[in-house]
């Protein structure tokens, strides 16, 4: 998913009441809302799916969320609640994968899916067509999803022919397809890592002259693929020359919005030196655009707090790292308002748990922590997933040196968190946080570390995808905290804790290696 965000959308639907029969006698007649027919997967088995899908000749879309996620919860209250969407769901067999439900991280694993949400387009028998951008705008996704599902052949295959001698006699459609692709969420699906800014800097270049806008999009995305592994733009003089074009076209620019707002923090810099004329001026029309955006109603509220977010990135690009934020006050007052209106103005319960976190988040990035948690607080008992917002609070107070607060809100919301997938993740950053801020107190670090542990059901599909992720992190965390031996004895106990649920695992299962290789290199 994006870099900045971490990303679990609901669907909320208006009731539909007919109008009455002309006859009084005659009874009212209500009609039921149009829903999405979601398919869930019966634990790790998803065939029975494919089999149902290849069977009435229907691609199948994958939706992996979770509850809790911001992003995901946008996705659910401004794409999946669209009739149009609702519409276009009975032409796919559409799955719902939650990633806390039993069986999903394995199935995550299976289809190389880590960040929450990711959707997937497949055909019925189970060839991947297509990731969706998720961080697009609602309309330029309905784009996608048709483009995606009007397609005849997958993006690994219109992939393979626009890199070789295909590509002139691929259609506009196609190649947008390419330039929409979630390319952030590949997971090597198409490209390896460390191939993916060459890939895309050949795309761009490869892109018929008549699609200039598509082209565009692909050279933004090499752009940002090369700033994001830290290597130098094949020409940075062409690329600074595009994306001075882009900003001053407002067509291009709203097209390409997740892009300019997302990774304005990676790009200006490879893109001109600090403190240069340059740097000024591409700032200034970086700002201009911005502020198209942040006003802009066709966007999400949520996509406009973020415009203004990015704002805040830019105007502290130039200060020295760590050094506290100097914001005039035009930008102070347009982050407070811009806080203010997505909280009145958004009534959608599914919705705010995306909108409020990205609020208090930019309220914070201005160094207004006090308001920030004064918005979080107000929200906290009407907050689907209250716990999410808990998290904020925990890192408001260690911004502020409060690690007593910060170590009390990560504990709560550890606590309040719901759903395996779920409390594990949370456990461990709970684990993390206590090591970071209180290494000295190891009776609180081991009881904390047995409460994750004990938690753990002794089934394959608890180490997979996160789950196995964030048990590694843990572990090594705790490994370099015992890294003198201090604190061998706790480790011991810790280490056998785990090793009784190892031993339930499936002797030949990989989840049984990655259970052990919890605390690997550690303690025997």
């Amino acid at each position: 998913m994006m870099n900045r965000s971490i990303a679990a959308f609901a669907v909320v639907l208006l009731l539909q009441a007919c109008s009455k029969a002309p006859e009084p006698t005659a009874p009212a007649v209500q009609t039921a809302p149009a829903t999405i027919a979601w398919v869930k997967p019966e634990g790790a088995n998803i065939e029975p799916i494919f089999a149902q899908a290849k069977a009435a000749g229907k691609p199948v879309f994958l939706y992996w969320g979770a509850v809790w996620c911001p992003p995901c919860n946008q996705i659910k209250a401004t794409v999946f609640n669209r009739q149009d969407f609702i519409e276009r769901s009975k032409l796919f067999v559409p799955v719902y994968l939650d990633g806390d439900t039993p069986g999903a991280q394995k199935l995550g694993a299976q289809f190389k899916v880590r960040g929450y949400p990711t959707m997937i387009l497949f055909r019925p028998d189970g060839t991947e067509l297509t990731r969706l951008p998720g961080e697009v705008d609602a309309a330029s996704y309905m784009q996608v999803l048709s483009l995606g599902l009007a397609s005849g052949s997958s993006v690994k295959e219109s992939l393979a022919l626009a890199l070789g001698s295909g590509g002139a006699a691929l259609t506009p459609d196609v190649w947008r397809q390419l330039a929409f692709y979630s390319w952030e969420q590949d997971e090597a699906q198409l490209v390896a890592p460390k191939e993916l800014a060459a890939t895309l800097h050949k795309l761009a270049q490869a892109c018929p002259a008549a699609q200039r806008a598509t082209a565009s999009r692909l050279a933004l995305k090499a752009m940002v693929a090369f700033a994001l592994d830290k290597k130098p733009l094949p020409d940075a003089t062409a690329a600074l020359t595009r994306v001075t074009e882009i900003l001053g076209d407002a067509p291009q620019a709203r097209e390409n919005f997740d892009v300019l707002v997302n990774y304005s923090a990676e790009m200006v810099p490879v893109l001109t030196k600090a403190g240069s004329a340059q740097r000024s001026t591409l700032l200034m029309a970086w700002n201009a655009a911005l502020d198209k955006f942040a006003a802009d109603t066709s966007l999400s509220k949520g996509d406009r707090l973020t415009a203004v977010s990015a704002k805040l990135v830019l105007a502290k690009l130039e200060l020295a790292k760590g050094s506290a934020p100097k914001l005039d006050a035009a930008l102070l007052a347009q982050v407070r308002d811009a806080a203010a209106t997505a909280d009145k103005t958004t009534s959608n319960t599914y919705e705010r748990q995306a909108v409020i976190p990205s609020a208090a988040d930019l309220l914070s990035e201005a160094g207004l922590f006090d308001e920030s948690d004064t918005l979080l607080k107000a929200e906290l008992p009407k907050a689907v997933s209250p716990y999410y917002h808990m998290l904020v609070l925990a890192a408001n107070a260690r911004e502020r040196g409060d690690k007593t607060a910060s170590l009390d809100w990560t504990q709560r919301a550890w606590s309040a968190s719901v759903g395996p997938a779920t409390r594990l993740q949370w456990g461990t950053g709970y684990v993390n946080r206590l090591i970071e801020l209180t290494p000295q107190d190891a009776a609180r670090i081991e009881k904390a570390a047995y409460g994750v542990l004990a938690e753990l059901e002794p089934v394959p599909e608890t180490f997979y995808e996160r789950n196995r992720r964030g048990l590694q992190k843990m572990g090594a965390r705790l490994l370099a905290w015992n890294s003198s031996g201090q604190r061998a004895k706790v480790l011991k106990r810790l280490t056998a804790q785990l090793n009784s649920v190892c031993a339930k695992l499936p002797p030949q299962d990989e989840a049984r290696t990655a259970c052990a290789g919890v605390f690997k290199g550690g303690i025997s």
